[in-house]
């Protein structure tokens, strides 16, 4: 008798069974493989309520699959957009900050044009700007305000033209050179602006105080009516500065008016444009009558 480990492994009668079953089984499913194939050939349609129940057992898995997929997408998105939140919110709060500048304007020249169209029947116009220019740089730690501009001269600029961003006023020239020009800012302290609460009629005077913010002074002392947040464009008169230009915003009450900061920070600005004087026979008479009274002071001394 061989031993048991030489026996091959196909001695039992139950292993030779199961492998001949298979054998059989897989010959039989080739045959109808070939057969459901030719018939599928033959008859087309034969198929179609088998397709039929496929697709509405699968449709359900595939529908599933589908809103996995579109919710991954979406969390994708999700994520992307929280990453993307911070500069975005950014950009819109300054977006709105110039519409909100934009829209006191607009009220302001709104309030203006029905000022002038009630008393005098006029509309007013927009001048063309002289240049367009960079703000070359701006003085921060003295007084004196001062920026410079890179047109001068040979670009019809002139002494007493307004100076603006995007924003608002910035200030004036004070000098000019060929191809430079020094600009007397806002918060200057020997600078004074005529202006006007955006919203109605309240005229108040803006003097620079040297560290980069304005004092309002009321002409019209009494009840202050002025309250943090009111926006001041300029009035026009004087003759420098067209009216209806942002200037300030109130940031604190004070008794006769209030502490107001700078809608163009010129810290802040790049680029400006230089205006010509808005009404320049009001600004020689002005300064005639300086002179006069000047003469007349020498005279008295």
């Amino acid at each position: 008798m061989a031993p048991k480990n030489s026996r091959r492994s196909g001695f039992s009668k139950k292993q030779q069974y199961s492998v001949f079953t298979g054998y059989l089984l897989a010959t039989l499913g080739a045959l109808l493989g070939l057969a459901l194939l030719g018939l599928s050939l033959w008859q087309p349609k034969a198929f179609e309520p088998l397709r039929s129940g496929a697709t509405e057992i699968t449709a359900p898995v595939g529908e599933a699959t589908s809103t996995a997929r579109a919710g991954g997408n979406n969390l994708w998105e999700r994520i992307a957009g929280f990453w993307r939140a911070g500069s975005q919110n950014a950009a819109l709060r300054r977006e709105v900050e110039v519409a909100r500048i934009r829209l006191a304007e607009a009220e302001a020249v709104e309030a203006e044009n029905r000022r002038l169209k009630a008393l005098l029947d006029l509309a007013q116009t927009d001048a063309e700007p002289i240049a367009a220019t960079r703000l070359v740089g701006s003085s921060a730690s003295s007084a004196r305000r001062f920026a410079y501009v890179g047109v001068g001269a040979t670009d019809g600029v002139e002494v007493g033209m307004p100076v603006h961003s995007e924003r608002g006023v910035i200030g004036r020239v004070l000098e000019t050179a060929r191809n430079s020009s020094r600009v007397l800012l806002l918060t200057d302290s020997e600078s004074v602006l005529p202006v006007r609460r955006a919203k109605d009629q309240t005229v108040a005077f803006a003097e620079g105080r040297g560290d980069g913010l304005l004092r309002i002074r009321l002409i019209n002392l009494g009840l202050n009516p002025l309250e943090v947040g009111d926006v001041f464009v300029t009035s026009g008169a004087g003759g420098y500065y067209r009216p209806g230009v942002a200037v300030a915003v109130l940031n604190e009450l004070t008794p006769d008016g209030g502490i107001a900061r700078l809608i163009a920070e010129p810290s802040a600005t790049n680029y400006v444009v230089v205006e010509p004087i808005y009404e320049p026979e009001a600004v020689e008479a002005s300064a005639v009558r300086v002179r006069d009274e000047l003469s007349e002071e020498e005279l008295r001394d």
